[in-house]
């Protein structure tokens, strides 16, 4: 804390706790900065302070005393019923969570080194020791110091700051092969949010919605927030299952389709280029919307990556959804949606009911580090990270689990999807695992129904070499 702040908190303490009275003078800059040792610039800078915060006054010619009214006065109690704690209960009716709630997951502070944090192989979390922090520190305190004065204050634009949305235009059509401009893009609060709002936009009650199965369950959870009937589809090696997705689209009118193609949420395949051109085609035989929830398209290491369907949708099927972060952080809570100008202008005015607008401060300074190609930098440095701990884990797994588990190798993303032996109670190994300090997600966390399969996700994204191996060996004991 500044130096003159400090004594003016030490002062504000003083006449809170009583021992300066109401009109008591202070004394004079140049006696107290001589009896503190401090130059009086900074005794007339604490004082100033004190004056704004109502805790003192002053007369001209006469002394600075303290204010007769406490800025902190404490407030009359209107009624005589002692105060107590918050009700357990809810005094009107509350309907009954339709909602199947997701699983907690522990998450240890990365610095936090106690045997207690555990070692988390959640899957799609990046490592947060690795956050460009002091980058991003100072793009956001110079934004707060140029722009950001006016940024802070409302906007009328629920599509998001104009620059970021800009630098990810950029950033996408240099990337992702999708010609997108300025107008094209919304920002929103993380991914979650864009999935919320699209299906705000797009839905209405009784709609059917088609899913992966095993799929992401919390986007499935909004579509049945909406009102949505879920029509599972089936994913094996090549991806979502599209002839079975259209067979559905013969027995019921399915308003949209949500996807993940580029690695799938949770298996980790990348949707095949047949079933892609198949399923452009389908949805716009029967005018279906495809949600595509591209949330780890940088992280690709084995071959070219695969870019979106939105880089061959010439009939506007895609709302193309991205997120910045796996690349920085899941706190910043940063997305981003692509989508043909009537959704988006919907969209946006859905995110005004319960947001308006969003961070502009963050999204400037996040743009700025766009513009400037440190976040372009820093995801080259990640996937050359990310893709040895992936080959770090594979190798473990192969050493300490290869009569417990199969897998196939993926392409990229931030996790491995594993088979277990059948004769292996999963949840019991994970129960186990868990008392030994490491948590990973079983395949209950992404099934429809919340119901046991044998699998499991592990991530390798949060943590080193290191801890990756004994994070595998403590699993390894556990069996």
């Amino acid at each position: 804390m500044a130096l003159f702040a400090q004594i003016a908190q030490g002062i504000a303490d003083d006449i809170a706790r009583g021992r300066l009275r109401k009109g008591d003078p202070l004394p004079g800059t140049r006696t107290l900065a001589e009896t503190l040792g401090v130059h009086r610039s900074t005794v007339a800078a604490a004082y100033a302070e004190l004056e704004a915060q109502g805790w003192v006054g002053t007369r001209r010619g006469a002394a600075t005393f303290v204010a007769t009214i406490s800025p902190e006065a404490p407030p009359r109690r209107w009624s005589a019923r002692a105060a107590h704690k918050i009700a357990a209960r809810a005094g009107f009716p509350v309907a009954p969570m339709p909602l199947r709630p997701s699983p907690p997951m522990t998450i240890a502070s990365p610095d936090d080194k106690s045997a207690a944090a555990g070692l988390a192989l959640w899957g799609g979390t990046p490592d947060l020791r690795l956050v460009p922090a002091d980058l991003l520190a100072r793009a956001y305190r110079r934004a707060a110091r140029g722009p950001g004065r006016a940024l802070l204050g409302y906007s009328y634009d629920g599509r998001g700051y104009p620059r970021l949305r800009a630098a990810v235009a950029a950033m996408i059509s240099a990337a992702r092969a999708i010609s997108a401009e300025t107008d094209d893009v919304m920002i929103t609060r993380g991914s979650q949010m864009a999935i919320d709002l699209v299906a705000r936009t797009l839905l209405e009650p009784g709609d059917a919605v088609a899913v992966e199965s095993p799929g992401y369950h919390l986007a499935i959870n909004v579509f049945r927030r909406a009102g949505a009937r879920i029509v599972p589809i089936a994913v094996d090696r090549d991806g979502l299952d599209v002839r079975e997705l259209a067979r559905q689209a013969e027995r019921t009118r399915i308003r949209l389709v949500y996807v993940t193609p580029h690695h799938q949420y949770p298996t980790t395949v990348v949707l095949s280029p047949t079933r892609r051109l198949a399923l452009l085609e389908l949805a716009r035989k029967k005018s279906m919307a495809i949600i595509e929830d591209d949330y780890d398209q940088e992280f690709h290491y084995d071959g070219r990556p695969v870019l979106p369907l939105a880089s061959a949708d010439a009939h506007g099927q895609v709302v193309y959804l991205g997120t910045l972060s796996k690349i920085l952080a899941p706190g910043l809570r940063l997305g981003f949606v692509v989508a043909p100008e009537p959704v988006l202008a919907r969209m946006a005015a859905e995110r005004e009911l319960v947001d308006r607008q969003g961070d502009w401060v963050l999204e400037c300074a996040v743009a700025e580090l766009l513009e400037e190609g440190e976040i372009q930098r820093h995801v080259r440095r990640m996937r050359r990270v990310y893709h040895a701990r992936r080959d770090a884990l594979c190798e473990v797994v192969d050493k300490q689990l290869a009569r417990a588990v199969s897998y196939r190798r993926p392409a990229g993303g931030l996790a491995l999807w594993v088979s277990v032996a059948p004769e292996i109670d999963i949840e019991r190994w994970h129960e186990r695992a868990s008392a030994k300090g490491v948590h990973f997600q079983t395949a209950r966390h992404f099934t429809m129904d919340g119901a046991p399969a044998p699998f499991a996700r592990l991530g390798y994204a949060m943590l080193n070499e290191r801890e990756l191996t004994t994070a595998i060996r403590r699993m390894a004991q556990s069996l």
